[in-house]
């Protein structure tokens, strides 16, 4: 398995910054969170997004994928969801990232068939610009749909090898889910998965990978039984939680500690 970390635990850091510390710190690719308020989002013009995919290039380092906000199975039109999620596969396809991150987003009040309906159509009509372009869309297991289970629903209702599923770590655990179940039912569908840990379901700030109470051994051992080949991005909450350490310093012990999990479950 390679492994990767998200900016969202390096809020605002600039792309060399970026690299270096994949580089320095032995990761081999990283998960850029697509939002204005970093160097990378979907706003961004055609010069700059070359410039971008030659520095990673340079560097060594893949992108893993783009971190958008699409809520899919959010009320409302259609359109501007489609459209958001246009926008940030056109943005993958010209930076050389491989998939896409979009939130289920149900709301409260709205049922859960029709929650799953809203979804898979936006996602359906997608898919072919996602195709057209050698992206992949991946549906994270997240509020509305935090389980595999959940995310499942949607995704045999697309029925499209062009959306996928990002399973977080965090959200199936806290939907009650263990990862040999998780894993079952994401496994035709996986992209990649993101790892974490916290302290507990009541206090979700980031801690060092191993610190917590996250289930990380069982899911490496549950992915490495089955063969399951591809990426661990370390997702680092540090935008949302200021007094969280700084994530640099941890990039080492937290890559040390994966290695001895992936060591462990062969």
């Amino acid at each position: 398995m390679k492994l990767a970390f998200s900016t969202l635990g390096v809020p605002g850091l600039p792309l060399p910054d970026v690299l270096r510390l994949a580089a320095e710190h032995g990761y081999h690719g990283v998960e850029l969170r697509a939002h204005p308020e970093e160097p990378v989002h979907p706003g961004l013009d055609p010069a700059r997004r070359a410039d971008i995919a030659a520095e990673f290039k340079a560097a060594g380092v893949e992108v893993l994928g783009l971190a958008g906000y699409a809520r899919v199975a959010a009320p409302g039109d259609d359109e501007p969801v489609v459209a958001e999620i246009r926008g940030l596969l056109e943005l993958a396809r010209d930076l050389g990232a491989p998939y896409v991150r979009v939130f289920p987003g149900g709301a409260d009040g709205q049922s859960a068939e029709e929650a799953d309906a809203v979804a898979a159509r936006r996602l359906g009509t997608a898919a072919e610009h996602a195709a057209d372009l050698g992206v992949r869309i991946l549906l994270e297991t997240h509020d509305s749909h935090r389980t595999g289970a959940a995310a499942m629903r949607v995704l045999g209702l697309v029925g499209h090898r062009h959306v996928g599923a990002l399973w977080d770590v965090m959200h199936t655990w806290l939907g009650g889910e263990q990862p040999s179940e998780t894993y079952a039912a994401l496994s035709p569908y996986l992209g990649y998965v993101q790892v974490k840990d916290i302290a507990s379901a009541s206090d979700t700030t980031p801690l060092p990978l191993g610190a917590g109470v996250l289930p990380l051994a069982e899911c490496v051992e549950v992915l490495s039984r089955h063969g399951w080949d591809g990426w661990l991005c370390w997702e680092y909450e540090k935008r949302w939680y200021e007094d969280a350490a700084p994530l640099p310093g941890l990039l080492t012990p937290g890559r040390e500690h994966l290695g001895r999990l992936l060591n462990d479950s062969a």
